[in-house]
């Protein structure tokens, strides 16, 4: 490639490393926040191929001063739990669910792995998903597992961009447990998407 090729294909390149940011407004987030009375801990969610068992996405529910999922690149769209820059905030166990649901399909499952921490660790992965900023696709598991290598007791975690790689270093924890979800839905997640946003309109 020479230098006027390479000059050529920056601004695709650039694009594909972006993140559109958003912002939910302050009153927003502030109604929907929600407080888990059990101890702190850390939920790493892994989304894998049933044929192949390839992860395919990595998210993190972090209970600390409040409930939220951090959903690097995620593609979960609802109208419940507002968002900033891939954290959604105001995750009850119901929200947690249908988060859960929605990638659970035909084609995939969940594999959701739960550790307690000391409160101060989980408030730190709470700071350091808030100070991230948003996450361009493909980055789910590359951001995640920085993020829990800044962590005490995580240091051991590898920088990697393979999500199977974040849940096989999450079982070493000790006193994980380890839960997976499956579903029988359709492919398109555009319909689980619809019957959810159904669900949480009729609820409201």
């Amino acid at each position: 490639m020479n230098r006027r090729q390479f000059i050529a294909g920056l601004p695709l390149a650039l694009s594909a490393c972006s993140a559109t940011e958003s912002w939910a407004p302050d009153d927003i987030v502030s109604r929907a926040i929600y407080r888990d009375p059990d101890p702190a801990y850390l939920t790493l969610y892994t989304m894998k191929n049933i044929g192949s068992d390839n992860g395919a996405h990595t998210a993190l529910l972090i209970n600390a001063s409040q409930r939220v999922i951090f959903d690097p690149a995620g593609s979960f769209e609802q109208t419940r739990m507002p968002e900033r820059n891939d954290v959604l905030f105001g995750v009850t166990p119901e929200l947690e669910s249908y988060y859960v649901s929605y990638h659970a399909r035909i084609t995939y499952y969940v594999v959701g792995q739960t550790i307690e921490v000391p409160p101060a660790v989980a408030e730190q992965a709470l700071q350091l998903a808030l100070s991230n900023g948003p996450v361009p696709q493909a980055h789910c598991a590359r951001t995640t597992s920085r993020i829990l290598r800044q962590l005490p007791g995580f240091s051991d975690f590898r920088q990697t961009w393979d999500p199977n790689r974040v849940s096989e270093d999450f079982a070493r924890l000790p006193g994980v447990t380890t839960h997976e979800y499956r579903e029988t839905d359709a492919d398109d997640k555009s319909i689980a998407a619809a019957q959810i946003n159904a669900a949480l309109t009729a609820d409201q």
